[in-house]
């Protein structure tokens, strides 16, 4: 189903990938500094969860800025909680790159503002997290993720040039929220590995995503 979201005086636009049986959680997804939310990951993603009962809403935002797609990303989150299509008591943000950068930051200001005892937002899923620029590691993008107390599933490739495995490692100790890695082995930024084929990462990735959804759905939504 497709929609349009006002976002300033503009709209983003945005698919819902809906389940055949009502769902009682969804998943708000988004892209990363290129692309947008017809990347194929995405669509694979949405489509598995969709098929597993998971409402999906994939979002396009073009933009650079952080701050701008984090604005982005908070209008969805208000557009679907305020819809009256789909009564969802709960939803998890995610986002695949600087995607995910926009939905730590969201869930990070919110649960500053104190709008979120609700409880609406149930966690955060990071698919490639920049955790720094190519070469760059001296600078680490970890102040969102320090601050976050909700689930953090973070799927990443053990060779991604944007997030060293053992820096990542450090910072998810730090981290107070409950949190999980899972490595895509040899798997660069753009989750490619030599020798297995687009698909067949998509389904471990897919899987990944769901099996930690279902354990981190608070019980009185599953």
């Amino acid at each position: 189903v497709k929609v349009k979201i006002p976002f300033g005086n503009k709209y983003l636009d945005a698919i819902f990938s809906v389940p055949e049986k009502k769902p009682t959680y969804g998943v708000i997804l988004t892209h990363g500094a290129g692309g947008d939310m017809n990347f194929p990951h995405l669509v694979s993603l949405a489509a598995y969860l969709a098929s597993h009962g998971v409402l999906v809403l994939r979002f396009t935002c073009k933009g650079l800025n952080i701050a701008y797609r984090t604005k982005a990303f908070k209008t969805v989150v208000e557009y679907l909680k305020l819809s009256d299509d789909y009564k969802l008591s709960g939803v998890f943000l995610a986002g695949r790159s600087m995607g995910s950068r926009a939905a730590a930051s969201v869930i990070r200001q919110l649960s500053q503002d104190d709008d979120d005892d609700d409880g609406f937002i149930q966690g955060l899923v990071c698919l490639s997290y920049p955790l720094h620029r190519p070469k760059l590691q001296s600078q680490l993008r970890d102040e969102d993720l320090l601050l976050i107390r909700c689930p953090v599933l973070f799927v990443s490739g053990s060779a991604d040039e944007m997030c060293e495995k053992q820096l990542l490692e450090g910072v998810v100790s730090k981290m107070k929220a409950p949190k999980k890695i899972h490595w895509i082995d040899k798997a660069n930024h753009g989750m490619a590995v030599k020798g297995r084929t687009t698909d067949d990462v998509m389904e471990e990735i897919n899987a990944q995503v769901f099996f930690w959804l279902r354990e981190n759905v608070q019980p009185e939504h599953k």
